[in-house]
């Protein structure tokens, strides 16, 4: 990639300089959209599987869970139709955790749809992770990232 010129630079700070002269919420009947949308980790999630198969990643890189997320997962933890990708046992389960402000500093594991329709409801939004977990060898990754609430009902 080309460095931007001394030129290009100059233009860039007068364009910075520019008032704007109207925001979105000066548009009649605008109302800010509550938080919503997904990211999903599957294709970072194949990378690495392929990654461990073709031995560029040790089974110590990728089984490595913290012991709070093995304990969730034995304890909390809803089942996975698939088996480990790394060890084959057929005890994988997927664990939720949720994030944002009046929630402890380390988050808050949900434990069933009860629980996320409570924080949906919320005034302020809350980020929810979930994350696949093999209690048997460690394995966890991240499989989606999501935002509930922030809708003030």
């Amino acid at each position: 990639m080309a460095r931007p010129r001394a030129a290009d630079k100059s233009l860039l700070r007068g364009l910075a300089l520019i008032p704007v002269s109207f925001r979105p919420e000066s548009i009649g009947g605008h109302r800010p959209a509550p938080a919503s949308g997904q990211v999903d980790y599957r294709l970072v999630r194949h990378r690495t599987i392929d990654e461990f198969h073709r031995g560029r990643l040790s089974r110590l890189d990728v089984c490595d869970a913290h012991p709070e997320l093995l304990r969730a997962a034995r304890n909390v933890g809803g089942p996975r139709s698939e088996p480990c990708p790394i060890c084959d046992d057929p005890g994988v389960v997927l664990v939720s955790y949720a994030f944002g402000s009046r929630l402890p500093a380390h988050g808050r594991c949900i434990t069933s749809e009860k629980e996320l329709t409570k924080l949906t409801r919320r005034a302020d939004a809350v980020t929810c992770y979930v994350v696949e977990v093999c209690p048997d060898c460690a394995w966890n990754h991240l499989v989606r990232m999501f935002a509930v609430g922030g809708s003030a009902s």
